[in-house]
């Protein structure tokens, strides 16, 4: 038997081991700002790779959850001492649910489906990640050492992971970020990049029925802003700006001495996020309402997963070993931004939403289709052990 046949049928015998480990992970709390939650499932990580003979590497962070390297050896795989350039496999723990979410909706699985906060975005993925890792561990035939990267804060646009994501891609040879696959059961081949930023503004507060003429309103500024900054948005190109929150004002009969909007920003070409802050500088800059104070401040940033001709590579032997694992793949485009932006950005041919098929994210209604999860454990598994074919 090959090893690409040992690697897959092994995997196909995992199926309950794999809900097993994702039942635990979606009942332990991971929003990205629950640092302690998001440890915890990095502990549990740790455990299932150690107990595979996979050494692992805990990178600490300061606010958010630590980020995990576990590194099967291409020495130890191939039985060469190949050292060719890394094999990422890519994921996030944290989740959007606030603490106390799987307590309320704990991982159940219902016709086929399982249910639970996190369970394909992206819980599964990570679940994949750590089997596909033991199977080669245990099996050898990886073309080189694969590296499985498990971060903590991709929700909040990875503003600690990040740094540890380029590092990571400066010497990745493929990069594969394990995403819910779409539900129509493709991967995604591209990705919009973001920027989320947040304007807050100072007028003056006075009564606004005895003392109008001295008041000076935020919120009348903020909604001359969101006017302006609604009006780049340009759908031919893909630039999309909308004002999702807003907060501010004192009292129904006190003219606003403050306010605050958040800005989500989506773009196609990296050129046009320069070009597109550059325009919502110039409109925080301006006051509208006279007397009016206002300040930008970036919160946190994707960049655009663009295809080149080696991700291409990639997606052609990645769409054959889903052939070969029962799968019908095509790759697609997406307005969502993730972590293989960043890694895109820095040269790494990257396929991303290679997880097991999911639908619904960060929605109470999030599900994961259950017999995904062995056939894209495969297709991944095959991608890399074909990995040759691509020529990188």
């Amino acid at each position: 038997m090959s090893t690409e046949a040992q690697i897959t049928d092994w995997l196909a015998s995992q199926k309950e081991a794999m809900l097993a480990e994702l039942a635990e992970m979606v009942n332990t709390d991971g929003g990205s700002y629950d640092k302690e939650g998001v440890d915890r499932t990095g502990a549990q990580v740790r455990r299932f790779l150690d107990s595979h003979g996979i050494p692992t590497e805990t990178l600490p962070q300061q606010k958010h959850g630590d980020c995990i390297r576990g590194i099967v050896d291409g020495g130890h795989a191939l039985g060469t001492g190949n050292q060719r350039a890394n094999i990422v496999l890519m994921g996030h723990r944290d989740t959007v649910f606030p603490k106390g979410e799987p307590e309320r909706r704990p991982f159940r699985i219902e016709n086929g489906r399982a249910y639970g906060p996190g369970v394909a975005d992206m819980k599964a993925g990570i679940v994949m990640n750590m089997f596909v890792l033991a199977a080669f561990r245990k099996f050898g035939g990886a073309p080189g050492p694969l590296v499985g990267l498990f971060t903590g804060d991709e929700e909040i646009g990875s503003p600690e992971g990040r740094p540890v994501i380029e590092a990571e891609a400066k010497n990745a040879r493929v990069v594969f970020n394990s995403e819910p696959g779409r539900a129509s059961g493709n991967v995604v081949k591209a990705r919009k990049g973001g920027v989320f930023s947040v304007v807050d503004l100072e007028g003056k507060a006075a009564h606004s029925g005895g003392n109008f003429e001295a008041g000076i309103s935020a919120i009348g500024e903020a909604a001359n802003k969101i006017v302006a900054i609604h009006a780049l948005t340009d759908l031919k190109r893909g630039i999309t700006l909308n004002v999702g929150l807003i907060q501010g004002g004192q009292s129904v009969n006190t003219t606003a001495p403050n306010c605050q909007f958040q800005i989500d920003l989506r773009y196609v070409e990296p050129a046009d996020r320069d070009e597109i802050m550059g325009k919502i500088h110039d409109i925080v800059a301006r006051a509208y309402v006279p007397g009016t104070k206002s300040r930008l401040t970036i919160k946190g940033e994707f960049l655009p997963l663009n295809p080149t001709p080696a991700s291409d590579r990639v997606f052609a032997v990645y769409q054959a070993a889903a052939a070969d694992s029962g799968l019908t793949v095509e790759g697609e485009f997406t307005g969502g931004c993730a972590d293989s932006g960043f890694t895109a950005a820095l040269g790494a041919p990257t396929l991303c939403a290679v997880g097991p098929v999911g639908g619904l994210a960060h929605s109470p209604e999030e599900y994961l289709d259950v017999e995904s999860f062995v056939p894209r454990a495969q297709a991944m598994a095959r991608a890399i052990a074909r990995l040759e074919q691509t020529g990188l």
